[in-house]
């Protein structure tokens, strides 16, 4: 299974179905793709209704006939006013698709619509928890109990999500193996140095320091 960043929060998760997370890619400084070149994808997850995460999801699922899977509000706005097909869901819920299991988790932010959220993969028998924009909060020990993750995708821009440190405490709670760090270095006002972010983090995970275009197998 591949992950290749895209820039920002942007994933694109390939294995047995192709899966867009937060594709932010028109207007993003950062992006490592353009829309045109989104021609394949099964579902695309928005964990917010921001619109540095909701970003391209409404156009990926038109040209590709994709599944939009977000919070329910968010999830039945765009597809009344974007014509795609969409299935909303709640914090606590698990939606199955194809045999990739979409568990909707807690985040700590705020949102247009309906309420932020992350995402708990079980995809090819690997577990990826991507955290959207969210805080520290102690429930992410919880994550722990329930899901043995293997990669965490978190944010460490600070200012509006995590910071470095909050972030690397997050890694000890959440018990992750690996963790990519996002949501940073897009614009200047989320600058920072993911290479203290790996100090911070130390020999609790595996940190894998993406630029955006690279990818990382899982």
């Amino acid at each position: 299974m591949k992950l290749t960043f895209l820039g920002h929060a942007a994933f694109k998760l390939e294995g047995s179905q192709t899966i867009y997370i937060d594709p932010f890619l028109t207007g993003n400084p950062s992006a490592s793709m353009s829309l045109p070149e989104a021609t394949k994808a099964d579902l695309v997850l928005v964990t917010h209704d921001h619109g540095d995460h909701l970003g391209d999801a409404v156009a990926i699922c038109k040209q590709t006939g994709a599944t939009l899977v977000s919070i329910h509000e968010t999830a039945t706005a765009m597809a009344a006013t974007g014509g795609i097909k969409a299935e909303g869901m709640n914090i606590g819920g698990t939606l199955i698709f194809g045999g990739v299991k979409i568990h909707m988790v807690e985040a700590q932010h705020s949102s247009e619509s309906g309420h932020q959220t992350g995402f708990i993969l079980e995809m090819d028998g690997h577990t990826i928890y991507h955290a959207g924009d969210t805080g520290i909060f102690g429930d992410m020990k919880l994550f722990s109990d329930f899901f043995d993750i293997d990669l965490a995708l978190l944010p460490i821009g600070d200012r509006y999500t995590m910071g470095p440190c909050s972030a690397a405490r997050a890694v000890s709670l959440l018990g992750a193996r690996k963790v990519i760090p996002m949501h940073f270095n897009t614009f200047p006002i989320i600058q920072q140095d993911p290479e203290n972010f790996k100090t911070l983090v130390g020999n609790a995970a595996e940190v894998i320091i993406l630029k955006p275009g690279e990818a990382a197998d899982i």
